[in-house]
């Protein structure tokens, strides 16, 4: 069982338009979906489709319209119920692919739905392979709830996974000392901002095909104690590094349709290869094949195995890895 626990859900509403988004302007809309979001709800929905076992844990209200809509897609989920609705973000998508994003805050969690949202990820845990903590946090829950939660995973047999941003990560890297997690999943950014280098310098090598950059600066992450760091790169690929090497994924080439969801993709990718025992390159190249499918479809649709491309992903050592890391 792979549980993903996502604190600030949402209902996805994604707006396709027929011209490039121009601010004051009125657009044309082509198509209009809602569906049930959240990187770790999106990670258990692409699990489910594959037939890996999966649950989403999340704050929400049993009347909760996103309930209802996992309901329908045959997700396992449990709720813990708050007291207000869970939010609605927007994201509009031209043609091209490029997409822009309208998030909101979200519903606030308060102390005892906090405390019973912890009890529910720790009892979840001793039945689980892998526990996944994913997204923003909302209001009223503690920056490093994230950290929290891995340092009371530490003595559970359970492998954790985390994909965050902006002050959770931040405080997450703060205690990789006590509480560093088996994978983490930034993007460039992302991963510039917890080693510490510039992000325009990462993108730049990583859009050249250089990944001796991203290399070093996850190589900086396992050196504190992270077991793996999946840095996905949009479409310049993917970057794995962990305790035995560093492989680089090129991805095949597609027509983009939308962006949200495929990091995400790339993450359940990532975990539906670990659960079949792939090794390390095997694993890189299920996530970049299922982060490429995610981009081509539109919304926040996720891929099923059916629509994956697998062989047209390339997969490479870097061999510029940092010896005294891979040790």
């Amino acid at each position: 069982m792979i549980v993903t626990v996502t604190p600030n859900p949402s209902l996805d509403r994604t707006v396709t338009v027929r011209s490039p988004l121009t601010r004051g302007a009125v657009q044309r809309v082509d198509s209009v979906t809602v569906e049930p979001g959240g990187k770790g709800i999106n990670v258990a929905r692409a699990l489910t489709l594959a037939d890996v076992a999966a649950e989403a844990l999340l704050p929400a209200t049993e009347s909760d319209p996103l309930l209802n809509a996992l309901r329908t897609l045959g997700v396992p989920f449990t709720g813990v119920p708050i007291a207000d609705p869970v939010r609605t973000n927007l994201a509009i998508t031209e043609t091209d692919g490029t997409t822009t994003k309208l998030n909101e805050r979200g519903a606030e969690v308060d102390a005892d739905a906090l405390q019973a949202l912890t009890r529910c990820v720790l009892a979840k845990a001793r039945d689980a392979s892998w526990v996944v903590l994913s997204g923003s946090l909302p209001p009223g829950m503690p920056t490093d709830w994230y950290a929290q939660v891995v340092s009371l995973l530490a003595p559970l047999d359970c492998l954790v996974a985390v994909d965050t941003s902006e002050a959770p990560l931040a405080a997450l890297a703060d205690a990789f000392e006590l509480a560093a997690p088996d994978l983490i999943k930034p993007n460039a950014e992302e991963l510039a901002s917890v080693a510490g280098v510039p992000v325009a310098a990462l993108e730049a090598a990583a859009d050249a095909g250089d990944m001796s950059a991203v290399v070093r600066a996850a190589q900086s992450l396992v050196a504190r104690g992270v077991g793996a760091v999946l840095a996905t790169l949009g479409a310049a690929g993917a970057v794995l590094v962990d305790g035995t090497g560093a492989w680089q994924a090129t991805p095949p080439p597609i027509v983009p349709r939308s962006t949200v969801g495929a990091g995400d993709a790339s993450l359940a990718g990532y975990l539906r290869a670990v659960v079949t025992g792939a090794r390390a390159p095997q694993r890189l190249q299920m996530a970049v094949a299922y982060g490429s499918a995610a981009a081509a479809l539109p919304g926040s649709a996720l891929p099923s195995p059916a629509e994956l491309d697998l062989d047209a992903v390339r997969v490479s050592p870097v061999v510029t890895a940092n010896p005294e890391v891979l040790q």
